[in-house]
């Protein structure tokens, strides 16, 4: 009786792919020489941009590799090799270096560029399995990680020589960028619309201001405060109270006002809002971090966060609605209902 096959283990199978690829990854990292301070060189001295070059699957990985430069302050393109011969190499500076992409060393399309890129931008760079091949042997400098096993089983399918390249692109960028002294600031100003980007802009572009704040003396009644306090736009949750000189000192919010009817403290309402403000309460300045702030507001689990300046005065306003979504921390916050009780009061 011929005895059942045995099931395919998937994730065994998948645990020994990413496994070769690290063990490769690791062999090609011992193997840098000389070459890749040449190539980084090249790259830094660059007075135009990087025009990234490759073909097929080293296309893919360049698009990769264009795109972490950019992020991380090295001016990068992507120059499709079959445009170029038909006329995007017209996008290409004289004060630009290509940068080269071929494990082979042999693409024909690349190998077909090679003179003109030579006599259009300043300089070639390389990134190649191959030492022998014409891409490294044409380039002014050139990273050859050596010969590698493909972890395909047909032994046909790019793939760890595609990661091996997508990791030394890493380590080309994040070299220039410890060179360049790149800052979390200058990765914010290119990250505008990234979770990683808002994270690191300052609390100013994202408070509310000017007329969206509400603001009222702490020596206004609660009555009184409610039925002048008026705003445009956005609506926040919280009044912030000031003291004669207009520094801040509490926070109303309509959750307080709620609280005050629920307990039937009808009196209250005509005493002096800062009985029963929140006195002295978290603050932040306008040239922090959103990152932290957003941790406040988790950590305190609050749904408003006051901006001051230097003086104590308010200048802004951070309200949990307008970061829900930016990332976990703020979506953990505790949301206060944004009770409509003006009209109750004033009616």
């Amino acid at each position: 009786m011929t005895p059942a096959p045995t099931p395919f283990n998937a994730r065994s199978y998948a645990s020994r792919v990413l496994r070769a690829e690290a063990s490769s990854l690791a062999v090609v990292a011992d193997r840098l020489d000389d070459s890749f301070d040449a190539v980084v060189a090249m790259l830094f001295r660059c007075r135009g941009r990087v025009a990234v070059v490759g073909v097929g699957k080293s296309a893919d990985v360049g698009q990769k590799i264009t795109g972490t430069l950019n992020s991380t302050g090295t001016r990068a393109y992507t120059l499709d090799a079959t445009r170029a011969i038909h006329g995007d190499l017209g996008m290409v500076h004289p004060d630009d270096v290509a940068l080269l992409l071929s494990h082979s060393g042999e693409s024909d399309e690349l190998v077909r560029l090679l003179p003109s890129l030579r006599r259009l931008s300043a300089g070639l760079a390389a990134i190649s399995g191959n030492a022998k091949g014409t891409v490294a042997r044409t380039a002014d400098a050139a990273i050859v990680y050596g010969q590698i096993t493909e972890v395909c089983p047909l032994a046909l399918a790019p793939s760890t020589s595609t990661t091996v390249m997508m990791a030394l692109g890493d380590a080309l960028a994040f070299s220039l960028l410890e060179q360049r002294q790149f800052t979390p600031e200058q990765f914010a100003r290119f990250h505008p619309g990234g979770s990683l980007g808002r994270r690191l802009a300052n609390v100013s572009d994202w408070m509310r201001h000017g007329p969206e704040l509400r603001i009222a003396p702490d020596a206004d009644t609660v009555r009184t405060v409610f039925a002048r306090v008026r705003h445009t736009g956005r609506r926040t949750g919280a009044i912030i109270l000031t003291d004669a000189t207009g520094r801040l000192t509490g926070l109303f919010t309509d959750s307080d006002l709620a609280r005050l009817f629920e307990a039937r403290q009808d009196a209250a309402l005509d005493s002096p809002i800062g009985h029963v403000m929140t006195r002295n309460p978290v603050v932040i300045g306008p040239d922090a971090k959103l990152g932290e702030a957003l941790d406040l507001l988790r950590s305190r689990k609050i749904s408003e966060l006051p901006v001051a300046d230097a003086d104590g005065r308010p200048v802004g306003m951070l309200d949990i609605t307008d970061l829900i979504g930016l990332e976990p921390a703020a979506a953990g916050a505790e949301t206060r209902p944004a009770l409509r009780l003006v009209d109750r009061m004033t009616a």
